[in-house]
C-alpha cells in the first residue's frame, strides 16, 4: 500500500507543480497581452500622427508652390484645376 500512497503523493506533487507553472504562464500571457495592446495603441497613435505630417507636407509644398517655387508648379496647378472643376460641380448642383 505504501507504494500507491508515495505514487499518489508523487502525482499530487506533480500536478501542484504544474498548476503553478499554469498560473505563472497565465500572468505572463496576461502581461504580455497588456503590452500588446499598448503597442497597438502606440502604433496607432504613430500612424495617425504620420498622416497629420503628410497632410502638413503637403498644405506646405502647395504653399510654396504658389510663392513662386520652380519645383511644384505642375502638382499645384492639377489641384487648382481639380478644385476648380469641384466648385463647377457644385454650383452645377446648386442651380439645378
Amino acid at each position: 500500500m505504501s507504494n500507491i500512497e508515495d505514487i499518489v503523493d508523487s502525482l499530487e506533487g506533480k500536478i501542484g507543480k504544474l498548476l503553478h507553472k499554469m498560473e505563472l504562464l497565465k500572468l505572463a500571457n496576461s502581461k504580455l497581452t497588456e503590452e500588446l495592446d499598448a503597442s497597438k495603441k502606440e502604433i496607432s497613435n504613430q500612424k495617425a500622427e504620420i498622416v497629420n505630417w503628410e497632410e502638413k507636407f503637403e498644405a506646405l509644398k502647395m504653399a510654396n508652390s504658389m510663392l513662386g517655387s520652380d519645383d511644384n508648379k505642375r502638382e499645384t496647378k492639377l489641384k487648382i484645376n481639380a478644385l476648380i472643376r469641384d466648385i463647377d460641380h457644385c454650383i452645377a448642383q446648386l442651380s439645378d
